[in-house]
């Protein structure tokens, strides 16, 4: 027997090579051989990765090999998505496959309507995520990485980066995902290199880039700065306390942060708050719990009259809000905390004090003079540093820019309203292009999420104060700054920052592709079709790839993107690779249960941008699936030895007529609900079907007309075995191994299922 999963090529009969089970003239034996392997029940163990391995011998994820051998035409539509490249800080869990189950359904259902079909794969540096981790390491070894210095410690995250990048390779084969291999790409190899200098150094010279000195985000633990969409808000009680700055200070202020008033120089109340109208434009020179103040009282709609007091104390230097207060009324910006959490005010009582040591001795102060009026317990979302967990402090820092509101001259461009040279922002492209449609968001409620982020967007930071990632490509001498990949020449010294992982990431769709390079890829498979990712980095990522593509191309990066929900485990909680109470290894349950039983459970019943808690019951009910469909598989075979599936016959028979064109309907159903991105719909049909229509009425039916042998057998025959091949193709791009297994076992098929065409009921007649 030809079998390509065991002892490939060989036939039982004669011993000799053979290309397919087709070229076997004995039919008995083709039958008895089948038999013998659909009497055990299906185990995926047995199969999966020897599948996985002759797909990759195929060479047909690859386009070109597709067009080599006329399976697509080189003027046929294009369909290309690109891998949200995962970080290579350790493993996958279901979360990520979750995110591979759909793109390989989208990939393998184009692929199968002819179209040239590519699937770009890659991982991501995970600058900050990766070195942390290696940082903790070396912490455990009684080490750091100042000890070994930046090389050293970058040959070691590299190596560890490397065993990441081979574990999630792994996964993605395990998952069934049929990625083009021979195009895999890295955030921070040579290429993408290439063209994280050629936007830098484009946006340098259009003046988006810059050096300025502003509030950030900065973390603590990482001593580094973080981007506003990497901070997390978590709720925590936190007390309200009510004082006055000294007893000649008409105010009453409230904060949660006693500490921050050491560098207050002003305070804010609403012009139209009648309580202290008469104090605006007003200076006050106060002693703060021993610390001299200059306090100017300003009046700002900004401030809510109905929070605390009304009053907000302006602490410049360690509030955005409060930093964007100071440059609109001029106020002076005093620093008062430092890198690490400290305070850095000259009074010996606070001086190097953590921030938290520094509140309560500040409350116990103003207690003591009377100045405290009282406490109350209020529910706060404080800043989290998603990475390590440090409560962010915001302070004022030297730090690289991208300008989102600056106005530049577009100098070649195809998109809708933004000819080229016309004067635009970024914000104003990345609003306009998913605005009038130019990409569709989908959910399309995250459209509305999508453009009241935008309006709120700041200036993006984009340096980072480690090692691990691109360095930034500005080399000093002097006063003198110079963009340049290598040193320009002696006593030029490189700046020490490297870029926020998010920037070469947010080139994602075109780098891979060969930009800044004018490659036939580029060519043929941009914009890509879709982008596929989970929504909660519509900002991180999606955002970003638009402000990229829309710039430095003119074009959208993508035309349309689906968004899908987030993975939970059974306690309702987002499975996080941080997290090992919430991170469930795909591996696990592929070994228990097969591939095919955890894409499908993934699959049903969630929407577009719906989450899904995954248990292992409704893994197992889609393995009983699979067993099923081999059984089907089994009796069609039995029945049906040189195995007859011709359509037209089958149409001749009253009954068997019906059933087919009931069929026709559903193909259109199903096709129409790919279409739409309606997957879960799609699988949840396949299922009924196959289960409840073809096993539980067809094939019950069928069993009296193929014992009798009839005059209509014929019909039922060329019926079953037609049915079973068309929803085999249905079923492949959800559960792709057991449909190539049965596909590989049927006599007269010379393709593998991953080729073949979707069924296509338009040719058919009504």
């Amino acid at each position: 027997m030809f079998c390509p999963l065991k002892n490939r090529g060989k036939c039982l009969k004669n011993n000799k090579k053979l290309k397919n089970l087709a070229n076997c003239d004995n039919i008995y034996l083709q039958q008895k051989i089948m038999n013998e392997e659909f009497k055990k029940p299906y185990n995926p163990a047995l199969y999966e990765e020897k599948i996985y391995k002759l797909w990759e011998e195929s060479g047909f994820f690859n386009p070109d090999v597709c067009i080599k051998k006329n399976l697509t035409s080189e003027n046929s539509d294009y369909f290309s998505i690109v891998l949200p490249p995962p970080n290579v800080t350790g493993t996958l869990h279901t979360g990520h496959a979750f995110m591979l189950a759909i793109e390989d359904i989208l990939i393998r259902y184009n692929r199968m309507l002819g179209k040239k079909t590519l699937w770009v794969p890659g991982t991501d540096h995970a600058a900050i995520a990766t070195e942390s981790i290696v940082v903790k390491q070396l912490s455990k070894e009684k080490t750091n990485k100042r000890e070994l210095g930046r090389e050293k410690f970058l040959e070691r995250v590299n190596t560890f980066a490397k065993e990441s990048h081979d574990t999630i390779i792994n996964q993605l084969k395990k998952m069934g995902a049929s990625l083009d291999w021979s195009r895999e790409a890295f955030t921070l190899d040579k290429k993408r290199q290439e063209a994280v200098f050629a936007a830098f150094k484009q946006m340098y010279e259009d003046g988006l880039i810059y050096r300025g000195f502003r509030i950030v985000n900065w973390d603590p633990k990482s001593q580094t700065t973080v981007s506003d969409d990497e901070v997390d808000h978590e709720p925590r009680k936190a007390k309200l306390y009510y004082f006055k700055y000294d007893k000649n200070f008409p105010i009453t202020i409230a904060t949660t942060r006693p500490e921050t008033k050491l560098g207050d120089t002003a305070v804010a109340v609403n012009p139209n708050d009648n309580r202290y109208k008469q104090y605006i434009g007003q200076t006050f020179s106060v002693d703060f719990v021993g610390v001299p103040l200059s306090i100017k009282v300003i009046g700002d709609k900004i401030v809510n009259p109905e929070f605390g007091t009304g009053a907000l104390g302006v602490t410049p230097s360690h509030s955005q809000t409060d930093w964007e207060l100071a440059d609109k009324h001029g106020l002076e910006k005093i620093q008062v905390i430092d890198e690490y959490a400290r305070i850095t005010t000259e009074h010996p009582d606070f001086h190097g004090k953590k921030t938290s040591e520094a509140r309560e001795i500040i409350v116990e102060k103003l207690k003591a003079s009377g100045l405290f009026e009282k406490e109350e317990e209020i529910d706060q979302n404080i800043s989290i540093s998603q990475r390590t967990g440090a409560v962010i402090e915001p302070l004022p820092k030297l730090q690289w820019f991208i300008d989102v509101n600056k106005n530049f001259k577009i100098k070649s461009s195809v998109l809708k309203g933004f000819p080229a040279g016309i004067e635009t922002s970024l914000k104003k492209l990345m609003s306009g292009v998913v605005e009038d449609g130019q990409i569709e968001i989908i959910p399309s409620q995250f459209k509305k999420i999508y453009a009241e982020w935008l309006a709120n967007l700041h200036d993006w930071c984009i340096s980072r104060q480690i090692w691990y990632g691109h360095r930034i490509p500005v080399w000093y001498k002097g006063e003198e700054a110079r963009v340049n990949l290598e040193s320009p020449g002696e006593g030029f010294e490189q700046d020490s920052d490297t870029l926020d992982t998010w920037f070469s990431s947010g080139l994602w769709t075109f780098s891979t592709l060969g930009w800044p390079n004018k490659t036939l890829d580029f060519k043929n498979y941009h914009p890509i079709s879709i982008l596929e990712t989970g929504h909660d980095i519509l900002f991180f990522w999606v955002a970003r790839m638009i402000l990229m593509s829309t710039y430095l191309l003119g074009d959208i990066p993508f035309k349309k993107v689906y968004l899908h929900g987030i993975v939970l485990d059974k306690n309702g909680k987002k499975m996080s690779k941080s997290n090992p109470e919430t991170a469930v290894d795909p591996l696990e349950i592929i070994n228990k249960h097969g591939a095919d039983a955890l894409r499908m459970a993934m699959i049903v019943g969630v929407g577009p941008g719906s989450n899904n808690i995954l248990g292992e019951e409704k893994i197992k009910a889609y393995k009983h699936f699979g067993n099923k469909i081999w059984n089907i598989a089994r009796f069609v075979l039995e029945n049906n030895p040189d195995f007859k599936c011709n359509r037209e016959i089958a149409l001749k028979h009253s009954q068997t007529k019906k059933y087919i064109k009931e069929f026709d309907n559903f193909v259109k159903n199903i096709t129409g609900d790919m279409e739409n991105f309606r997957f879960h719909l799609a699988a949840e049909k396949l299922y009924h079907y196959t289960w409840h229509t073809f096993a539980d009425i067809i094939v019950e039916e069928s069993k009296t007309e193929l014992k009798s042998e009839n005059k209509n057998t014929e019909n039922f025959r060329n019926m079953l075995g037609f049915l079973l091949k068309e929803q085999l193709k249905l079923l492949h791009p959800f559960m792709p191994f057991i449909t190539e297994k049965i596909w590989l076992e049927l006599p007269n098929t010379n393709n593998l299922l991953l080729i073949e065409k979707w069924p296509d009921c338009a040719s058919r007649s009504s």
